[in-house]
């Protein structure tokens, strides 16, 4: 396992990162020595408002990883959620209505519980998709992070529900399953329903049924009350990253729903579509070039891990016709989808 961090790995907060300090200490590792490899000081884990950077997150599943016993150290962390490990999103959540509400608020206030991934609600015929695209790249470390975001919504989702056997109907993995296939027995335990690695995104496949199941403390006054913080939060914090990220975080969550209007984005950005080009160039970005960007790398994802098909593909990237992403992905690789899937999977 590599022991250097990847660059640009967001922010979590403190209850979020709580969460894994409290299953390494599970595994009988010490609290002292977690936190000192992490580079995390005790007292920064007093303040339950407090962000730390994503990096600090990796360093300790590279510290934690080969010296807990335990293969399933992401996926059992799941255990240890609590309202608060999701910031004031979690309360939110809790006082909604369904966990239809619950969910649609999600990718909206994510980033109060962190910016190492970003989720986003998919359809597909006759179920709902809820996906997590993990900005952690490092093959090992992304494997627990992934596991223990997906097993902590089901939990935690029962709980909303107060409904201990409240399952999913599938879920979904894109690493590949543990090596040792006995361990498979404790993904079942989680989550009591089928689980299947390998694929082309990390989900939870929902049905509509479960989508509308009422929670256990809905409070109307609440929530709105909790959203009026949250959204302060959210404009406070949007001052510590870069418009750029914010722009890519927010299409690829919206890629597959709506199609990709510069204009609406500037909308959700709070600005209109000038002010977006400039504060985009005077980072050296552009809103093209991060939407073609993040369609390359989307594209050749689903094309080499998925059996979509090409008209699938070209519907999640937010084209109204497959033959404009046939002649877009031909123009960034050389080669049409159907060329470049078969090239990669004869090598």
């Amino acid at each position: 396992m590599s022991a250097s961090a990847p660059e640009n790995l967001g922010y979590i907060s403190v209850p979020a990162l709580q969460q894994y300090v409290r299953s390494a200490e599970s595994c009988g590792l010490s609290r002292e020595k977690v936190l000192a490899e992490a580079g995390i000081q005790a007292e920064q884990l007093v303040d339950n408002n407090g962000r730390l950077p994503g990096d600090v997150l990796h360093k300790l599943l590279n510290y934690v990883l080969p010296r807990c016993g335990n293969p399933l150290f992401g996926l059992q962390t799941s255990q240890f959620i609590q309202p608060g490990s999701y910031s004031v999103m979690g309360y939110i959540a809790m006082t909604s209505n369904t966990l239809a509400e619950a969910v649609a608020r999600m990718p909206q206030y994510e980033k109060l519980v962190g910016d190492m991934g970003t989720s986003a609600v998919e359809f597909e015929p006759g179920v709902i998709v809820v996906c997590w695209h993990c900005r952690f790249k490092e093959p090992l470390v992304r494997r627990h992070i992934i596991e223990n975001v997906l097993a902590s919504w089901t939990t935690y989702s029962r709980w909303m529900a107060d409904a201990p056997d409240l399952s999913p109907l599938a879920v979904r993995f894109e690493h590949d399953p543990p090596a040792d296939r006995s361990l498979l027995k404790h993904y079942q335990h989680i989550f009591r329903c089928p689980v299947y690695f390998n694929q082309p995104v990390s989900c939870i496949v929902i049905s509509p049924q479960l989508f509308e199941h009422p929670l256990r403390q809905p409070d109307v006054t609440l929530r709105e009350t909790l959203e009026q913080h949250a959204q302060a939060t959210l404009m406070a914090l949007k001052e510590k990253y870069s418009l750029s990220d914010q722009v890519r975080s927010l299409l690829r969550a919206t890629l597959a729903d709506v199609s990709p209007r510069k204009e609406f984005v500037a909308e959700q950005m709070g600005m209109n579509v000038r002010t977006l080009h400039r504060k985009l160039a005077e980072e050296n970005q552009s809103y093209q070039q991060i939407l073609d960007n993040l369609r390359s790398e989307l594209g050749s994802k689903y094309l080499l891990q998925s059996a979509l098909s090409v008209e699938d593909i070209a519907r999640k990237l937010g084209f109204t016709e497959s033959r404009s992403f046939i002649r877009y992905f031909k123009g960034c690789s050389g080669m049409t989808p159907g060329e470049f899937r078969q090239a990669q999977q004869g090598g």
